[in-house]
């Protein structure tokens, strides 16, 4: 058989698994280090009694013929989907319904799949820095075209660097498909309600699908910035939203998301007629996807109950206080720094001139602590690492005092 040859023009290693098999080499070398991972994209507050009361019960029904579950929808359970049109939506003054949204097991996932729905030779924009999976998953695609100096042939790189705040503008020219993330990862920076009119305006202009990243809107809470696009005028007629339930309430090993596709989503087969978006991701679901557990989605359903919701706070504000605590040390030791208010994440800019890996090898050796270098989220990120307040409030406080120190 012959392979995708895709996959070997790719780096060999995601950024992600670059950190960790540096991490190892040290700990070979220096097995006595005490490291503070700082890197952590992952979350360490165990779940709430809500979502565990849901699943034991849930496992409970699991037990008996009667209130057994076998396959369950592909595009995810009534009770779950309708629950989020009704929280994360209508309440809002959004009106979304339970039909188009489609119950996932995360993100990352749907961010990678959605390229089934859109044709292979269309143009995709992504911003510099952002997220690996969006420019690796377009290469695995075939979407990348040659890889020159850092950065795809093919593929729009929307710039993104201290001049402009790290705002992904408008491009001058022509893409098919726009992937927006606010808050963003990895710098933290959060997009007004004029940037996001300026993109629906762009699609609708060039007749572009928006992909919004929105896995982090929890963490806007309480600012003035838009937690969903559909906050937009037209923007149901121009994007797919997709959010997470993993950094909002602990589901990284649940594996758990949703994505929205609007019934007024439309595109153009080859012969020009208009086709519903949601009628291709709806087939795509049921040939590819079997669904999120219904243990899992009976746990997720249970975050918006009172108590999932003030659970889900408490969690949030303690990885928002992290932020805090690490935005404001760096910036008191003469680091300039961005996000970190209304996300997780927090960009820093190297204090002397070092690029990423320089960087990172130099917080390891000289404190144990461990980052994430910017130049892996792209050829702007250079010269930067991203920190994460997901780590336990005491690392957090070690960690801090360590580079204060530095």
């Amino acid at each position: 058989m012959r392979i995708n040859d895709n996959f070997e023009r790719l780096p060999e290693n995601y950024l992600f698994s670059d950190v960790a098999h540096r991490l190892a080499d040290y700990r070979k070398k220096h097995p006595d280090a005490d490291i503070i991972r700082m890197d952590i994209g992952d979350v360490t507050l165990p779940l709430g009694f809500a979502v565990i009361k849901a699943m034991h019960d849930a496992v409970d029904e699991m037990a008996s013929t009667e209130t057994f579950h076998g396959y369950g929808p592909e595009q995810g359970y009534a009770f779950l989907r309708e629950a989020i049109a009704e929280h994360d939506y209508n309440r809002h003054g959004i009106a979304i319904g339970a039909d188009e949204i489609f119950i996932s097991d995360g993100a990352k996932s749907d961010l990678g799949n959605l390229g089934d729905i859109y044709s292979h030779d269309s143009v995709i924009a992504v911003a510099d820095p952002g997220y690996p999976v969006y420019v690796d998953t377009a290469v695995m695609s075939g979407r990348g075209g040659e890889l020159k100096n850092g950065r795809w042939s093919d593929i729009i790189y929307l710039e993104c660097n201290e001049e402009n705040g790290f705002i992904p503008k408008p491009p001058d020219k022509h893409a098919d498909v726009v992937i927006l993330c606010s808050p963003n990862n990895p710098t933290g920076v959060a997009y007004s309600r004029e940037l996001l009119r300026s993109w629906v305006e762009y699609a609708v202009k060039e007749n572009a699908l928006i992909i919004y990243d929105s896995a982090y809107e929890a963490f806007e809470y309480g600012s003035d910035f838009p937690r969903s696009i559909y906050e937009i005028d037209g923007a149901d007629e121009v994007a797919i939203e997709v959010r997470s339930f993993s950094k909002t309430a602990g589901f990284t090993g649940m594996r758990c998301g949703y994505t929205v596709v609007p019934h007024k989503l439309f595109g153009t087969d080859a012969d020009g007629n208009r086709i519903a978006l949601r009628k291709l991701w709806n087939r795509r679901q049921t040939t590819k996807f079997n669904g999120a557990s219904y243990i899992v989605q009976c746990g997720a359903a249970a975050l918006y109950t009172p108590q999932g919701l003030k659970e889900t706070r408490e969690t949030i504000n303690y990885y928002l206080e992290n932020a805090r605590l690490i935005r404001e040390t760096l910036h008191k030791t003469g680091y300039k720094v961005f996000g970190g208010d209304y996300s997780p994440y927090v960009w820093v800019k190297s204090r002397n001139g070092e690029d990423s890996w320089e960087l990172f090898t130099h917080l390891l050796e000289k404190k144990q602590v461990s980052c994430t270098p910017g130049i892996g989220f792209g050829r702007n990120g250079d010269g930067y690492i991203r920190l994460t307040g997901f780590n336990s409030r005491e690392n957090t406080i070690n960690a801090m005092k360590r580079i204060s120190e530095l």
